[in-house]
């Protein structure tokens, strides 16, 4: 049971959905079709023909909706219009032989591809035939006086391409499905309109014109086809004008925050790496002042052209983050691959000739930039822009014209002042003297184990910095709440409970007042989240979560159980420690809490001996 369950879960899921969608629509095609090729008369071989052509035709003039790949033409009102005329199986009897020879004639389009999309139109025919008949649609002349039938049948024909074709996106592309709920159906759904109309059209003029009506639908369909091309179009370029800076060439600062977000959410999924590049030219107002905006912006242009030159066939994008600043993004890539190809565009910038060069203090155009790569517990896209942005601040303290890699450990380090950072933050924290001396007294016990594990942990000092002063200001959110909640004795009301887990908000809202403590915000904000993926506010879950504000989690719970209340049942040390270990692996990051375990036993022993 367990190799079958760990064989599904490895399974591609986009080839499972292809090869169930396959089956399911040739059998559709099977059992509707029922080889009525072997039934029809010569007349009917004729409008086969000629529908054929039709489809063949209206298939040229393809064209496209967004999201991008999502390909539309107007054949579908052939096939409409059969199932409104002859019936679901004579629609079927069309399909195969078009798909047969676009099967032949497109040949840069792989085998399966063409399986999948004879399937969907299959399970689109057959569904729209079904609901045509069950709606009380007759095959033959229009009927005016009941259009129900043919809008269900649309109806069942849109919704169906909607489900098979958007999930086929979804497990592609990973993101897609966020695409086709904001623009494909809308989209789609406008195509599809025109595709009735013409597919009603079509039925009248050839009930009553025969060949002169189809010629007649088909000079409509294709200039309706050329219509939606020419629309695309412009979409494409107001989206790349949207998304594009005027004055670099290169993506914006909007478009990466865009993209950064996307690739995070495959990096995390998919357990690929992922790092980011941020630039900065340097003395880049030395050279405006010097030089006047309009050369600086030429400036700005040829880093631009640059940077899209040097990643043009690689996996990197390069957008312009604002001013002289610039990212790189890198899928695919670790730290050490991004810092080199960092490192290598550096160094051919130094050798790119221009004018004024020589106001630099290196005689040349350079850049400083700092790398930093994605880590699985990086809960915000805002983190690693933050620690590039900090490895770029530490490469021009070193003197510009460098790259630092964050957390390379060669200096990088702050100079730490530990007491004043206590001392700033106990000023704020002297406010739960009167509002609630147990979370004032609570907060300063946090951050004594802190500091006592900080050691066992082995952290580094800024490790060291950030861990403490966040076990010392995990609870400032609760400030922000009422006194009579905060210090009521009876059972919270639900909306109470909603109140109080609202401190973490309110208390990362607080930390980022003062850039000093922006470090601070994860202990602040996810000190409430469990190992099970169960906590607040994101539902993160286990090493999704960062190693210190699991370890900030056991501590802060294991204060909360022994610490002495009046109304409240006390647990003493013992029974405190079962309580860890019970919910080890729920609650708890298992290792860390029996990490803490190990530290509080010791540490009770050596209380009783003095």
């Amino acid at each position: 049971m367990n190799f079958i369950r760990n064989l599904i879960h490895k399974a591609d899921r986009s080839s499972m959905y292809v090869v169930l969608l396959s089956c399911t629509g040739i059998g559709i095609f099977l059992y509707m079709n029922k080889w009525s090729y072997l039934h029809l008369s010569s007349d009917e071989w004729v409008m086969v023909y000629t529908m054929l052509g039709a489809a063949l035709i209206l298939d040229y003039f393809t064209f496209q909706i967004p999201p991008k790949g999502n390909q539309q033409s107007m054949d579908s009102s052939v096939y409409l219009a059969c199932i409104f005329m002859f019936g679901g199986a004579f629609s079927l009897s069309v399909l195969l032989p078009v798909s047969l020879i676009l099967l032949i004639k497109d040949r840069k389009l792989t085998w399966w591809k063409h399986i999948v999309n004879f399937s969907i139109y299959s399970l689109m025919i057959a569904g729209a035939a079904y609901v045509f008949t069950w709606t009380g649609g007759i095959p033959g002349a229009l009927d005016g006086y009941n259009l129900l039938p043919y809008f269900a049948a649309l109806a069942a024909y849109f919704i169906i391409n909607t489900i098979t074709l958007g999930l086929f996106f979804h497990f592609s592309t990973k993101d897609a499905l966020q695409q086709m709920k904001r623009v494909f159906v809308t989209e789609s759904l406008l195509v599809y309109l025109c595709t009735l109309i013409l597919a009603l059209v079509l039925t009248i003029l050839v009930v009553h014109n025969g060949v002169l009506g189809l010629l007649l639908y088909l000079s409509l369909s294709i200039l309706l086809s050329h219509a939606f091309k020419q629309l695309f179009v412009m979409y494409q370029s107001i989206e790349e004008k949207a998304n594009t800076d005027q004055r670099t060439g290169l993506f914006n600062h909007s478009h990466f925050e865009s993209m950064l977000e996307t690739e995070l959410g495959n990096a995390r999924s998919q357990g690929t790496p992922l790092s980011l590049g941020l630039i900065d030219i340097d003395d880049f107002k030395k050279y405006n002042d010097r030089f006047g905006h309009l050369q600086g912006d030429s400036l700005l242009a040829l880093l631009g052209d640059f940077l899209s030159r040097k990643t043009e066939g690689t996996p990197v994008t390069a957008f312009r983050y604002g001013g002289e600043e610039f990212t790189l993004l890198m899928p695919g890539m670790d730290l050490d691959e991004a810092y080199a190809f960092m490192n290598k565009l550096r160094k051919q910038l130094n050798d790119t000739p221009f004018e004024g060069v020589e106001v630099f203090p290196h005689g040349c155009l350079s850049f400083s930039a700092g790398v930093a790569r994605y880590e699985i517990d990086m809960y915000n896209k805002s983190q690693l822009v933050d620690q590039a942005d900090k490895a770029l601040y530490y490469a021009k303290k070193q003197g510009k014209n460098n790259v630092h890699r964050h957390g390379s450990n060669d200096g990088m380090e702050q100079e730490i002042d530990l007491v004043q950072d206590v001392r700033d933050i106990e000023q704020q924290l002297n406010l739960f003297r009167y509002k609630d001396m147990d979370t004032f007294k609570h907060s300063k016990r946090v951050y004594k184990y802190a500091l006592d594990l900080s050691e066992l942990l082995e952290l580094d000092n800024v490790e060291k910095r950030n861990f403490v002063l966040g076990a010392l200001i995990h609870d400032i959110g609760k400030l922000e709440i009422p006194w009579s909640i905060l210090n009521k004795k009876e059972k919270l009301t639900a909306e109470e409970w909603e109140t109080i887990k609202g401190h973490v908000i309110w208390g990362k809202k607080m930390a980022m007042t003062n850039e000093r403590f922006a470090d601070l915000i994860p202990y602040i904000e996810l000190h409430h989240e469990r190992y099970d993926g169960a906590g607040y506010p994101y539902g993160l879950k286990g090493s999704e979560i960062p190693r210190l504000c699991r370890m900030l989690t056991v501590i802060d719970s294991f204060d909360a159980m022994t610490t002495e209340r009046p109304y409240q049942e006390t647990k003493n040390v013992d029974e405190a420690i079962k309580e860890l270990q019970l919910c080890s692996g729920s609650q708890f990051d298992p290792e860390l809490a029996e990490l803490f375990i190990r530290y509080i036993q010791k540490r009770t022993v050596q209380q009783q001996l003095v």
